[in-house]
């Protein structure tokens, strides 16, 4: 057994099609097709289950791919920890985001990063704040940008605030609350509401402000698309809370959208989170690049 196999594996088990598991691997199908067989031979155990239309992983497959997985990032870690010795940083860092990351500039944070350490891998992955702590703490991320409403930090991993934003609502131009100067969440919760999927910490910062002002609202469209979420409000169809830092500039830009800010409106915090566990060297370096201190 070698880490290649393990990578061929995983990678099958992640695509469940040796077609794009070979591609993945930059390898010809009949050679992971082999390899995979193989190592399956040497272990005694099917670990993928396989028709001419399928690819699944059997119960022992299960349990082999995460103990892979394990092996993997121990692998890639002792390269990087080699590289770092030398002062080059080397290996994967995965960092997630969340659609309304407005705290900063992720392009121009990433073009700097690739400048000073151009020999590592980065992967960028995009999600709901909960699901990207989730994978922090499961080592499938290394850090992450994230939005949660104020009062509620993220737990289990290491995190700094980044910024403290309002929301504001976010009406059509031709809408009757378009020219006011500020308004309640009392005078808007009659109006039909679109917002982010039930459930998600982006939801939560609206339900819990309305929850909280014994209010209740109806919710008429959901959707994890701040687009499509803007074009309903462009034509009518619902009003948004949205944090102001994010939608500011993008109202800006929209004759179709009016911005009024909310007295008692939702409040959030955005943080930037990383693993509290041996933190690789391309995480240290990225948090060098943030300007963030930690612990000697």
């Amino acid at each position: 057994m070698d880490l290649q196999q393990m990578r061929y594996v995983v990678a099958l088990a992640e695509t469940r099609n040796f077609t794009r598991a070979a591609e993945r691997c930059s390898v010809v199908q009949s050679s992971l097709s082999h390899r995979i067989a193989g190592l399956e031979r040497e272990l005694g155990v099917q670990l993928f289950a396989r028709s001419s239309r399928r690819v699944e992983l059997t119960s022992a497959g299960v349990a082999f791919v995460a103990g892979a997985r394990e092996c993997l990032a121990a692998a890639d870690r002792a390269v990087a920890q080699a590289a770092a010795a030398t002062g080059v940083v080397r290996g994967r860092l995965a960092v997630g985001v969340i659609v309304t990351t407005a705290a900063v500039d992720v392009p121009e944070l990433l073009q700097r990063y690739r400048a000073r350490h151009p020999e590592v891998q980065v992967v960028l992955r995009s999600g709901r704040s909960d699901d990207l702590v989730t994978a922090i703490r499961d080592g499938d991320l290394d850090i992450a940008f994230l939005g949660l409403p104020e009062g509620r930090r993220p737990s289990g991993v290491e995190c700094v605030d980044l910024d403290h934003d309002r929301h504001v609502l976010v009406v059509p131009a031709g809408h009757r609350l378009a020219g006011a100067s500020r308004v309640t969440l009392e005078e808007i919760a009659g109006e039909p509401f679109v917002d982010f999927v039930a459930g998600t910490p982006a939801r939560a910062q609206s339900d819990e402000a309305f929850a909280a002002a014994g209010l209740v609202r109806d919710v008429a469209y959901e959707a994890g698309v701040v687009e499509l979420m803007t074009r309903l409000i462009a034509r009518g169809l619902g009003i948004a809370l949205m944090p102001s830092a994010f939608i500011g500039p993008l109202a800006a830009d929209d004759p179709e959208l009016a911005l009024v800010p909310v007295v008692d409106g939702p409040r959030r915090v955005e943080y930037l989170a990383w693993s509290r566990f041996n933190p690789s060297p391309a995480t240290m370096a990225m948090l060098a690049v943030l300007g963030v201190r930690t612990p000697a």
